[in-house]
């Protein structure tokens, strides 16, 4: 061990209940969010820098973190967008040939505080049964009860918009500008791997802020358009729900990936809900109700459509679930160019079994 003596630290939810650990790299500090878990063993620094966990603790169910270091070419975004890290525990040494950098050293370059010690088996078995909810990790063990007082005015997640926080605050391009075909991409929190999937198969992009209009995305005239994945709650997002709105009535294609399938859905006048404790982890079962085939995916949401409404939605066809607990998985609508999905055909981390998705769109946009 590389630090003998390291602060106490603890975890205190936000119906009281405390575990306790202690702090990577014996620092001390104070974090607040929603406390979540990741069931992946592996893709820690895709996770910490994947723009759908901003403002989350995250809490690793892998046991060993940061054994294998970080490497400057896996992150999803410029930055960590986790809130805090807990773990099991924690690697300070690595022996990846190919890393760059230790784990320790990565989150200290970021900024962000992180325990371990903690029993994560426990934490994350409170966590199913109780639901996700605002928790803070602090070594200011001392001061509890004005911890309490700050963690009580903690805003939820429930109805909280966020994407303004990770979007890009100008347009950007990405891939080659001689590309047969061009995407408008609207980065209501867009990771890395959904650009480069998409870029990859013969498409130039331009990437517009969370707030920009149709006519912005209409000004690149573009063969397709996309709603990427992001955090927080959809049902705030109404600038991106007007331009779903405006792409639908006009039939132009349409890719929506988790947030975005929200947003999708949103427009199409179709409620969404918080989840008791989300989807996060890269071995997810998902069914394709259209080839019947089943898909192991990669996910990451707290919030989904509501899935009776879908049904009854005269314009909407259902084409994936969740096979875990039958949560909408997919959309596609029946007189338009439009689909979208909940999880993450990117992966990064995870399997590739959903990639076909990006295959899909490329088809649409033939097609327009």
């Amino acid at each position: 061990m590389k630090y003998q003596k390291r602060q106490i630290a603890i975890i205190l939810l936000a119906d009281g209940t405390i575990f306790y650990g202690k702090s990577v790299g014996n620092k001390q500090g104070t974090a607040f969010g929603e406390v979540c878990f990741n069931t992946g063993m592996t893709g820690y620094q895709e996770i910490f820098t994947d723009p759908s966990y901003f403002g989350q603790l995250m809490v690793t169910t892998n046991a060993h973190i940061g054994n294998y270091g970080t490497q400057k070419d896996e992150v999803e975004s410029d930055s960590i967008k986790i809130a805090g890290l807990i773990c099991k525990n924690f690697s300070y040494e690595y022996s990846r040939d190919v890393a760059d950098s230790s784990l320790e050293d990565f989150l200290n370059t970021n900024n962000l505080f992180a325990i371990s010690d903690v029993d994560t088996r426990a934490l994350v078995s409170y966590i199913r049964d109780h639901g996700a909810m605002n928790a803070v990790i602090t070594t200011d063990v001392d001061n509890l009860e004005q911890i309490k007082d700050q963690l009580a005015q903690f805003p939820s997640m429930n109805g909280l918009e966020l994407a303004s926080k990770v979007s890009t605050k100008e347009p950007y391009y990405f891939g080659n500008e001689n590309a047969t075909y061009k995407v408008s991409a609207l980065d209501i929190g867009i990771k890395k791997n959904i650009l480069r999937n998409i870029a990859k198969r013969d498409v130039y992009i331009k990437v517009f802020p969370y707030n920009a209009t149709f006519e912005d995305l209409e000004s690149f005239n573009p063969d397709g358009y996309f709603l990427s994945n992001g955090p927080g709650d959809p049902e705030p997002l109404v600038d991106a729900q007007n331009v779903a709105k405006e792409i639908i009535k006009r039939n132009l294609p349409l890719f929506g990936i988790c947030l975005g399938h929200q947003v999708i859905a949103l427009a199409n006048g179709v409620s969404t809900y918080k989840m008791h404790n989300g989807h996060r982890g890269i071995n997810h079962p998902v069914k394709n109700l259209k080839t019947g085939k089943g898909e192991i995916t990669s996910q990451n949401h707290g919030f989904a459509v509501n899935r009776e409404e879908a049904e009854s939605h005269l314009d909407l066809e259902i084409t994936h679930l969740h096979l875990n607990d039958n949560t909408v998985a997919g959309l596609a609508m029946k007189s338009k160019n439009c689909f979208s999905v909940q999880y993450h055909p990117e992966a990064s981390p995870g399997p590739h079994d959903s990639s076909y998705l990006f295959d899909l769109f490329i088809e649409n946009l033939k097609k327009n």
